[in-house]
C-alpha cells in the first residue's frame, strides 16, 4: 500500500525523478540538464538484475540432473520452480502455440518467456513501496533532502514501454522478411490490391505497422500509471482529512480508504500479469500476421478430417 508520505500529489510517486545530473535531482547536481541516471533507471536495472538471477535460478532447477539421482532427475526442485514451469508450459501449449504453430514456437518461445516474465517483475517490484518509505523516513527525520534513490514501477514510464515496443518491432519484421521475403513482405503490405490503391493501402499498411507496437507500450503503460495514480489518491484521503476534520475524520476515512487500497492492490497485482500476458500475447499475434498460412490452415484441414472420421456413423 502507498503510504503518499508528506506529499499531496498522487502523480509524484509516479512521474520519474533524476537522482544524478538533469533538473532537481535527488542526490548529485550537475551541470548536465540531461539526467545520467533516475529512478525509473535505477527500478529497470534492479528488475534486469532480479529477472537474470531468478531465471538463472530456475533454469537450474528445471534442468534434468545427473545420471546419479535416477528419476528423480527428470522432477524440477522446489516450489517456485514448479510455479515458474507450470506457467511457462500453460502459456506454451494454450496461448502461443496454437497462434504461432510449431516451428515459430519454439524459435520464439524464449523471446516471449522472456519478454514477459522481465515485464511482470518490473510490475510487482512497482507495486512494493519503496519510494514511500523512503520519503517516510525523510519526514519522520525532519530532513528536507528526499531521500528516494530508488522506486517506482518502471514500466509506467512511457520510455522503457517504448523501448520495449522496438524491440518486438524489430523482431516481427525480421521475422517477416526471414519468412515472407522481400516480395512476399511488399505483398503483405498490398493484400493483393490493384495497383489504383497501392496509393492508399501503402500509407494505411505502414500507419499499421507502427500503430501497432505503439498501442503496445501505450497501453502497458497507461494501465501502470492509472492503477498507481488510483492507490496513491486513496491513500491521500486520510491526510486530506485529518486537514480539514481532525483526528476523528482522519481514523474514520483511513479506515475505508485503506480496506478499499487492499482491494486495489489485489487488483493491481492481478493487471501487473495480465498486462504482462497482452504485451507477450499481442507481439505473439503480430508474427503470426507475418507469417506463412496455407501450412497451418492444411493441418488444420487434415485434423478436421480426421475428427470427422472418428465420429460413430449412426
Amino acid at each position: 500500500m502507498h503510504l503518499i508520505a508528506f506529499s499531496d500529489n498522487p502523480l509524484g510517486h509516479v512521474v520519474d525523478k533524476a537522482i544524478i545530473g538533469g533538473k532537481n535531482p535527488v542526490f548529485v547536481d550537475t551541470a548536465s540538464a540531461v539526467p545520467y541516471l533516475t529512478m525509473h533507471m535505477a527500478s529497470l536495472i534492479i528488475a534486469g538484475l532480479v529477472f537474470i538471477i531468478m531465471m538463472l535460478s530456475v533454469a537450474g532447477r528445471i534442468g534434468t540432473g545427473g545420471e546419479g539421482e535416477g528419476n528423480e532427475r527428470y522432477l524440477t526442485k522446489g516450489r517456485f520452480a514448479q510455479m515458474i514451469e507450470v506457467i511457462i508450459l500453460y502459456m506454451r501449449d494454450k496461448a502461443i502455440h496454437p497462434v504461432l504453430g510449431d516451428h515459430n514456437t519454439k524459435r520464439y518461445l524464449p523471446f516471449l518467456m522472456a519478454l514477459f516474465f522481465f515485464i511482470l517483475t518490473c510490475n510487482i517490484i512497482g507495486l512494493i513501496p519503496v519510494m514511500d518509505v523512503q520519503y517516510l523516513g525523510r519526514g519522520i527525520m525532519g530532513s528536507e533532502m528526499e531521500w528516494a534513490f530508488f522506486g517506482g514501477t518502471a514500466t509506467s514510464n512511457l520510455a522503457v514501454t517504448a523501448a520495449l515496443a522496438i524491440i518486438c518491432f524489430f523482431v516481427i519484421q525480421i521475422h517477416a522478411f526471414r519468412e515472407l521475403g522481400i516480395k512476399g513482405w511488399l505483398g503483405h503490405l498490398t493484400g493483393g490490391a490493384p495497383l489504383y490503391l497501392l496509393p492508399i493501402m501503402l500509407p494505411v499498411e505502414f500507419m499499421g505497422m507502427l500503430i501497432k507496437p505503439s498501442a503496445l507500450a501505450v497501453r502497458l503503460f497507461a494501465n501502470m500509471v492509472a492503477g498507481h495514480t488510483l492507490m496513491a489518491m486513496l491513500a491521500l484521503f486520510g491526510k486530506m482529512a485529518f486537514d480539514g476534520l481532525g483526528v476523528g475524520g482522519l481514523v474514520g476515512i483511513s479506515a475505508i480508504s485503506i480496506v478499499s487500497a487492499v482491494a486495489i492492490g489485489f487488483l493491481e497485482l492481478f493487471v501487473a500479469f495480465l498486462q504482462a500476458f497482452i504485451f507477450m500475447f499481442l507481439t505473439a499475434v503480430f508474427i503470426s500476421q507475418m507469417s506463412h498460412h496455407h501450412e497451418d490452415h492444411h493441418e488444420e484441414y487434415e485434423e478436421g478430417l480426421t475428427e470427422y472420421s472418428e465420429v460413430p456413423a449412426t
